[in-house]
């Protein structure tokens, strides 16, 4: 018996050796994953790799494009995507309704992650900059939504039209206040708490995080994992 119990142990660790050797930085991952809490900026990296998403339709102020100073409500959805070589994807949906049956625009950006300092908010909370230099979308859901983003022609752009993506990367767009040859940067912060994630929460004035004294100082509604 106890011959046996000697080889099925030695089997058991010849397997898990097998394992961690094959799979070895999946198994790392799927570890630092779990972590509930993650502290240290290598482990804060290692958890947000993959899709995060909105729990629900979530509502935030939002400055007036057209410079009157009004802040008015936006409903929305966010999607993130993060990779291991330290470049991101998110998709931001915007609604006309507080449940989502009602889709008016997304927006597509793709860039390079930028890793800053501890943010004081939290103990385990970055810094984390969003840098638009691989791609910036619209797409159009709806009719009211295209005709607004075609009351401003920009030279370059072709006329929106519902369904159909168009790249704006590079090109000016006076809507969004973007100069040609610009790259959009939002300057962010990031922490992960039970599993969810927290971005900063938007400013009550709704101004944007276009700038390094404009970083957000506490957290928005958290995303949740998706894979």
């Amino acid at each position: 018996m106890r011959t046996t119990r000697k080889v099925l142990a030695a089997a058991l660790f010849a397997l898990l050796a097998s394992a961690a050797a094959c799979g070895g930085s999946q198994t790392r991952k799927i570890a630092m994953q779990n972590i509930a809490t993650p502290l240290t900026l290598d482990e804060v990296k290692a958890f947000a790799q993959g899709q995060w998403q909105s729990i629900s339709v979530e509502l935030r102020p939002t400055e007036d494009r057209a410079g009157t100073g009004t802040v008015a409500p936006t409903r929305l959805t966010r999607e993130f995507t993060y990779f291991a070589d330290d470049t991101f994807k998110g998709v931001i949906t915007m609604y006309a309704d507080d449940y989502g049956a009602a889709p008016l625009m997304a927006f597509e950006f793709r860039g390079t992650l930028k890793w800053g300092a501890a943010h004081p908010i939290a103990k385990g909370a970055y810094e984390i900059d969003y840098v638009l230099d691989e791609g910036f979308a619209l797409t159009p859901l709806h009719e009211q939504a295209a005709a607004m983003l075609n009351q401003a022609p920009v030279p370059g752009v072709p006329a929106f039209a519902v369904g159909q993506k168009q790249d704006i990367l590079g090109k000016a767009f006076p809507l969004f206040s973007i100069a040609e040859g610009q790259i959009v940067t939002d300057y962010d912060l990031i922490y992960f708490k039970n599993g969810l994630l927290f971005m900063g929460a938007k400013h009550v004035d709704g101004t944007p995080f276009d700038k390094p004294e404009r970083r957000p100082h506490q957290l928005q509604i958290p995303l949740e994992r998706v894979n």
